[in-house]
């Protein structure tokens, strides 16, 4: 018996790698070329840099917002999948392209018609509102752009075709950083626009990712009839909904709370969000490498829970969240080692370096209880439809914990940046404590997919 149980562990840690490894390697690469970016604007100068930082804010709730409808599709994509229902997954795609879609105009509106007024919501400083604005007028057009490329990421994954996803972002990514080299700088003959050079490099790019996937699903083996993927009903659009709409409130509401903490963190001054820009830039990288076990977990146990055997759900989760555990563990520890030789590639001062080291050691230290609490939020919660539990102690734990300990750090004891940020990393242990009963009670394992 220990033999046959060896032997199916190693299968699924096999399948796991098989799954995440793409799924990491597009994080590296797209986190990677983000941290070239930051460096690229942060040869300009601290103000430049935080202009960008608080500018990409609301693209990154809009991003996530995308995020979450995807995610909560995901659970269905992931289920069908295991039944080999490709019909159903076409409808679901359809579905989630329709309301992405709908989405980005509501974002659309201010970022392209009043973006200075946007961009006065993270900062009160003037020179870096001008900055900022110039960068979200351009960057309001990618918006429809990724109402597209989002979905079709996340079918990808939740069908197992990983590898795709990762070339995608690669040409991508490269695609974008050369043209901010040009850009940014006015390398081989073009301009130089400086912040709205970067805007303008990954408007470009956007573009030809959309061209790129379009070129995908045509020989892909989702595609079908664009009739197919409008062929959705009102039983599975209201099914889909039920599930996602948690995922949407998560994602929004704890990006609003990563906002929440660069207007606290931004308000302690100019030199202090440099550094946290900074640090955040290299933790990003990080960040994806360990978060691809979450993905994989929603893929791989969506797709046993989509079969019915939830036994195996439970055992392969029970493998994929210690799995996790080891890879943060050895990921916070090469963070931190890696702390200080990162921060010195940022063209900020001294003492900025200094915060951004102080910041990410921190963030090495407590790498572990966030990716724990990560697969299991994104992973094996989702991947059981859970989605509503999910959020609800997602949310809680931002913005009765977090956000408050942001602000009181930074505006009422007035403590260094890498404190603040230490402080606001105690939602992990909250958060940790509830997800370890919900999935040790495995009422979090459900068929969503029965019946359609």
């Amino acid at each position: 018996m220990t033999n046959l149980n060896a032997e199916k562990d190693k299968l699924i840690y096999r399948k796991l790698v098989s799954v995440a490894t793409p799924i990491a390697l597009q994080g590296v690469v797209s986190a990677t070329l983000g941290f070239v970016d930051n460096l690229m604007v942060g040869a300009l100068g601290e103000a430049e840099l935080a202009a960008v930082g608080i500018a990409t804010q609301i693209f990154f709730v809009h991003y996530l917002v995308m995020v979450g409808f995807a995610s909560g599709t995901a659970t269905f994509f992931a289920q069908f999948f295991g039944t080999k229902d490709f019909t159903n997954i076409r409808r679901c795609l359809g579905f989630l392209v329709s309301v992405t879609m709908a989405v980005s105009v509501i974002f659309f509106i201010p970022t392209c018609f009043f973006p200075e007024k946007v961009a006065g919501i993270f900062t009160d400083k003037g020179h870096i509102i001008e900055l900022a604005s110039s960068y979200i007028k351009i960057g309001s057009y990618t918006l429809f752009m990724l109402a597209f490329s989002v979905p079709i990421e996340f079918v990808l994954k939740a069908t197992q075709q990983t590898k795709i996803p990762m070339v995608v972002s690669t040409v991508v990514f490269s695609t974008n950083t050369f043209l901010n080299w040009c850009l940014i700088f006015g390398n081989l003959g073009l301009p130089k626009l400086g912040v709205a050079g970067a805007a303008t490099a990954t408007l470009i790019a956007r573009f030809a990712e959309i061209f790129i996937n379009l070129l995908v699903i045509k020989r892909n083996v989702l595609k079908g009839p664009l009739k197919e993927f409008l062929s959705y009903d009102k039983d599975l659009a209201k099914r889909i909904m039920k599930n996602a709409i948690p995922t949407v409130a998560n994602e929004t509401l704890w990006s609003l709370g990563q906002t929440m903490y660069v207007v606290a963190f931004a308000r302690i001054g100019v030199t202090s969000y440099a550094a946290y820009q900074a640090a955040a830039a290299v933790q990003s990288i990080f960040t994806f490498i360990g978060f691809s076990v979450g993905d994989a977990a929603l893929i791989l146990i969506g797709e046993k829970l989509g079969q019915g055997d939830k036994e195996e759900a439970y055992y392969l989760s029970k493998k994929i969240v210690k799995a996790g555990i080891i890879v943060g563990l050895a990921l916070g520890l090469l963070m931190v080692v890696t702390a200080h030789p990162l921060m010195s590639l940022f063209n900020i001062s001294v003492l900025g370096k200094s915060f951004g080291t102080k910041i990410l050691i921190v963030y090495g230290v407590t790498t572990w209880m966030s990716l724990y609490t990560g697969i299991h939020t994104t992973g094996t919660l989702r991947g059981g439809g859970d989605t509503k539990f999910a959020a609800i102690n997602e949310i809680l734990c931002v913005w009765l914990i977090a956000v408050p300990l942001a602000f009181i750090g930074s505006l009422v004891l007035h403590l260094p940046i890498y404190w603040v940020v230490l402080m606001v990393r105690f939602e992990d242990v909250v958060k940790g404590i509830v997800l370890t009963k919900r999935f040790l009670s495995k009422k979090w394992m459900n068929n969503m997919i029965e019946e359609i």
